[in-house]
């Protein structure tokens, strides 16, 4: 008698336990996961330029150690740490006010902040012990153009149509905008990106940042003879502001931080420039358009639009 109730008392112990143990269901009967486990567990395999690496298929707390900032917000994913400039980037501020500023020495700092994903350059130290806390992936700044970096960076958060679909849309824009400066100010005007930094005056190529991109691989605008010879193929050169006037073209874009130094505008020398002269310098804040990042590139453009054509 003991045995026939024994029996039965064991198979529904082993149904119930069977029962918590499986997912859930959903109303067709297919088994559902829970999303968080899901979350948690799903990756996907990036190709770097270093190698594969598994990521999360959708990341939640990326630490960014370098200038791809704009890159990863522009694409609706968290950050919890992020580099210097970035943090100090008045048009970033509002999405980043709580977000602290870490760097690639900061370790500890980053282990508290618990990242599922960090991204930097290839030039950051310490990329073995950042691995230990996440999966880290580096880029080598310039290796590819600015809008393949976005592309590959949309490849390692999992949104790559989203990447594409703005590139597409900018190259678009960019285009339109540029025929429309091109015929207003001419085919043959030139432009020059000009930065006062650190007291020091630089004269930029047509890849560094600064509106570069757009104004030159974009819009195909002209630079300066002088320019092409000095700055083109290295990306940047460091003048004194006795020569500026042999660089600037017939429109300046003038980048500067208003908290330095940049007494320079009140020399005769600056003064005399045809462009000063013609009110054809477009002044910027050089720590909201250092980047080319989508969120930066969208400012950028808007910025030429209204600049060149008043509109």
């Amino acid at each position: 008698m003991r045995k026939k109730i024994y029996i039965p008392f064991i198979l529904l112990l082993l149904l119930a336990l069977s029962a918590c143990g499986n997912p859930s269901t959903n109303k067709e009967g297919n088994a559902t996961p829970n999303d968080k486990e899901k979350n948690e567990s799903s990756t996907i395999t990036y190709q770097s330029e270093n190698g594969p690496v598994e990521v999360p298929a959708d990341p939640q707390r990326v630490v960014v150690l370098s200038s791809f900032t704009g890159n990863v917000m522009s694409l609706g994913v968290n950050v919890v740490g992020v580099d210097s400039w970035s943090k100090k980037n008045p048009r970033f501020e509002p999405q980043l006010k709580d977000v602290p500023e870490v760097s690639d020495e900061s370790l500890e700092k980053i282990i508290e902040l618990d990242p599922d994903l960090i991204i930097g350059l290839s030039s950051i130290n310490n990329v073995d012990k950042l691995k230990e806390i996440a999966p880290t992936v580096t880029y080598t700044y310039g290796k590819v153009d600015y809008l393949t970096q976005h592309l590959e960076i949309g490849k390692l958060l999992n949104k790559e149509k989203e990447a594409a679909a703005w590139v597409d849309d900018f190259k678009k824009r960019a285009a339109k905008v540029g025929e429309d400066i091109k015929a207003k100010i001419g085919p043959d005007k030139t432009v020059s990106v000009i930065e006062n930094f650190d007291k020091q005056l630089y004269v930029y190529g047509d890849n560094w940042g600064r509106g570069t991109e757009i104004l030159f691989q974009e819009m195909k605008l002209n630079m300066p003879e002088k320019v092409k010879e000095t700055a083109l193929e290295a990306g940047y050169y460091a003048l004194s502001s006795e020569v500026l006037p042999e660089f600037a073209g017939d429109y300046v874009i003038l980048s500067k931080d208003p908290g330095q130094d940049n007494s320079f505008q009140e020399t005769e020398t600056y003064k005399n420039i045809p462009a000063v002269k013609n009110n054809q310098v477009f002044e910027v804040n050089m720590n909201e358009f250092y980047f080319n990042d989508p969120l930066t590139l969208d400012f950028q453009l808007d910025f030429f639009k209204k600049s060149f054509l008043g509109s």
